[in-house]
């Protein structure tokens, strides 16, 4: 199985987070390929500048690679993909993470709820 990060699974996977279930560890270790999109790198970095969250861009960006992940550019069929989707959610980068999932596709993992009414390529962790 491959796999989509949302970005706070990321977060929590490479700070060793007590927010990350284990059976979301388990899912993420046992994908084939576990994928960070460039887009939660870009949340990341917009609600860390505004103060909203306390993270380091450059180490995350870091951390992809060296946490066995893979990045997931975005791509111009990934940003038409989002004009498709139905209007169940507004944030942006929850819309685009969506898109990527159903373009390449994978499973996006999140703890998210209101994401899995997109898709059954969405696992609720």
């Amino acid at each position: 199985m491959r796999v989509l990060l949302d970005t706070h699974l990321y977060l929590w996977a490479v700070t060793g987070h007590r927010a990350l279930k284990p059976a979301a560890r388990r899912l993420i270790e046992e994908a084939d390929q576990a994928y960070v999109s460039a887009a939660s790198i870009w949340e990341v970095s917009i609600k860390s500048r505004l103060g909203k969250i306390d993270a380091d861009v450059d180490e995350l960006c870091a951390a992809i690679g060296q946490s066995g992940f893979i990045e997931l550019p975005v791509t111009a069929a990934h940003a038409a993909q989002v004009a498709r989707l139905p209007f169940h959610h507004a944030d942006p980068f929850d819309r685009i993470l969506i898109a990527q999932a159903l373009v390449e596709p994978l499973r996006l993992l999140t703890a998210d709820s209101s994401l899995a009414r997109y898709s059954d390529l969405v696992i609720e962790v």
